[in-house]
């Protein structure tokens, strides 16, 4: 006999897995939309209009610390208001909704294009490739070299494997479509305003805090499984190692396990505003990158996606079965 059971009928877990199951195929195969805007574009725009009316004049470190706890509290409740008046009216509203939710959160395809195309440009010029990493870096890219450029866009391709991929699937396992829309608020509040220039210092300090306890779990994780799925655990002791060398207390490890993993060096003396960053070299072999290390580095991507989706799955449906 046919199973008719509709969306309504789904239990909670299954009501979790559907739509991140959609929403992360939707990524692989569209990658981030042009149009509609973007929901983190308009992260974008709250954060740099609070940030222009409070960060000034005194309290500024309680004022963004306020801006940030409230506009991550108010993102966890709006997706999960949203996605319990959905289910209220219809099952299928809130399966599609936090389909979108999660195909928006998610930025693995994107990632891996992005990096593809510096590694292209900068094969045709290194202006050209430096234009092209300015995209997806934080740093200054007007000096930097050929192999700075590719260099560049390796760590963030590391780096953003957790931030992009990892970091929101284990907050969706976790708490569902609000849990990972939460994280991409304070992903992105540290993104804009946890540096430690003149600026932000004061203002954008919870903000980064906030942003490393969310990501301390992630990126461990990640490079565990970008050595596990590179069949070289071998490198666990390099990776705890020139991991806790970087500035951030989590960016070090995936791109040590990334290094480790290219046999190559990442770190070295950056750019940021105009101010040159001394920051510490992560791996010993300053060989030269090429396309072949970004195929590579972008299969890795690829396993490690697809590995934290079936733990992500997998946790779900026991919580679910333990629950019943």
């Amino acid at each position: 006999m046919v199973n008719t059971k509709s969306v309504n009928d789904l239990s909670c877990g299954e009501m979790s897995v559907l739509p991140l199951l959609m929403g992360w195929m939707a990524d692989r195969w569209l990658g981030d939309p042009r149009f509609p805007p973007h929901p983190v574009v308009g992260f974008g725009r709250v954060i740099a209009w609070g940030e222009k009316r409070l960060n000034k004049g005194r309290w500024r470190r309680g004022k963004g610390a306020l801006f940030a706890v409230v506009l991550i509290a108010a993102c966890f409740l709006v997706t999960a208001v949203a996605e319990r008046g959905l289910a209220d009216v219809h099952g299928g509203l809130a399966v599609g909704f936090v389909a979108v939710c999660v195909f928006y959160c998610l930025s693995g395809k994107t990632l891996v294009d992005e990096v593809r195309r510096v590694f292209v440009a900068v094969d045709a010029s290194v202006e050209a490739g430096r234009r092209q990493v300015a995209r997806i870096v934080g740093r200054d890219t007007g000096e930097l070299s050929a192999q700075q450029v590719r260099t560049a866009a390796l760590e963030s391709l590391s780096e953003n494997l957790s931030d992009g991929v990892v970091a929101p699937l284990f907050w969706f396992m976790l708490l569902g479509a609000p849990g990972m829309a939460a994280y991409k608020m304070a992903n992105t509040l540290d993104s804009m305003v946890g540096y430690k220039d003149g600026r932000y210092r004061r203002f954008g300090c919870w903000a980064a805090r906030i942003d490393d306890v969310a990501n301390y779990v992630p990126a461990r994780l990640t490079a565990g499984l970008m050595i596990l799925l590179g069949g070289r655990l071998s490198l666990l002791a390099f990776v705890a190692k020139e991991g806790g060398r970087h500035a951030s207390p989590n960016a070090g490890y995936p791109e040590a396990a990334l290094a480790g993993l290219l046999d190559c060096r990442f770190g070295g003396p950056a750019g940021y505003f105009g101010v040159t960053v001394d920051k510490p070299y992560i791996g010993d072999n300053p060989r030269a990158l090429t396309a072949g290390d970004m195929e590579t580095a972008a299969a890795i991507n690829r396993r490690v996606e697809a590995a934290m989706m079936f733990l992500a799955i997998g946790f779900i449906l026991l919580m679910n079965y333990i629950q019943r």
